[in-house]
């Protein structure tokens, strides 16, 4: 029998929390998912780790090279078998009732309408440490329609909907959205989930669903300094396709936004670090 749910860890020279990561899956609510670990040929001790792990539903797969971000998360969508897919990165968290509440959005969907659930999440440190949680702005749990989500989206500048454990899509998907695109890697998540909502409308769970870790050796605080640069790319390529309605005032009021929004978070890193 296959598992209800694929949650897939691509990790590199993540070994510092990866631990965490994992253990925040094995403590769901939720028991029926598999978890795949991808390690992209780390050179650290990830191997020793995983040797410590003894249960039937993970599945270490370790690169006999490097595939680079994209690359491995592109092969976390391959090996997923479940009915619903959550791409994790390896120092984020899910909260100990994700994939229970999550699951249930999907499954009480039977025509299939909703193409993404998520929720709110915390911002942690290195120590785990909350720094803030962001929330979908006052709304409450419900149904959002795409449009209005990804216009929501443009204008602020930035991804409201999250990082990649904070959604959950079904499986089927994957096979009409693709893979992931880094054209514009601090969007790399927000890109896929666009892609995913121009088949079906998102679903806001109003309680907080993951917890994004930032820390010196991240992806994302390494390349968060070219953002705005990323988002004008980002919304170009979006506002080209005419079934995401992305206006001129849309671009305009996002691009400006976002350059106040690589400022902002600047400085909290400098503050964090």
């Amino acid at each position: 029998m296959k598992p209800q749910v694929s949650v897939c860890i691509p990790t590199y020279r993540g070994v510092e929390f990866l631990g965490k990561t994992i253990d925040s899956v094995l403590n769901q609510s939720y028991p029926n998912f598999e978890l795949y670990i991808l390690d992209d040929n780390s050179p650290d001790e990830t191997p020793s780790l995983m040797s410590r792990y003894d249960d039937p539903r993970i599945r270490y797969i370790r690169h006999a090279c490097n595939l680079g971000p994209q690359g491995n998360w592109n092969r976390c969508l391959e090996v997923a078998q479940g009915k619903y897919f959550k791409l994790l990165p390896h120092d984020d968290l899910l909260a100990p009732d994700c994939l229970e509440k999550q699951v249930a959005v999907l499954e009480n969907d039977p025509a299939e309408q909703i193409a993404l659930v998520f929720g709110a999440r915390d911002i942690i440190d290195t120590d785990g440490r909350v720094l803030m949680r962001r929330r979908l702005g006052r709304d409450k749990a419900g149904r959002i329609e795409s449009r209005v989500l990804i216009k929501r989206c443009i204008r602020a500048g930035t991804n409201l909907i999250g990082e990649p454990g904070n959604g959950l899509i079904r499986h089927e998907l994957i096979k009409t959205v693709g893979t992931y695109d880094a054209s514009h890697p601090y969007l790399v998540d927000l890109d896929y989930w666009f892609r995913v909502l121009a088949h079906g409308d998102g679903y806001y769970t109003s309680t907080q669903t993951s917890a994004f870790r930032v820390s010196p050796g991240s992806w994302s605080v390494a390349i968060g300094g070219k953002q705005h640069r990323d988002f004008k790319g980002f919304v170009d390529k979006f506002r080209a396709d005419t079934r995401f309605c992305i206006s001129g005032a849309d671009r305009t009021i996002g691009l400006a936004k976002a350059h106040l929004n690589t400022i902002a978070r600047a400085a909290v890193y400098q503050l964090i670090f």
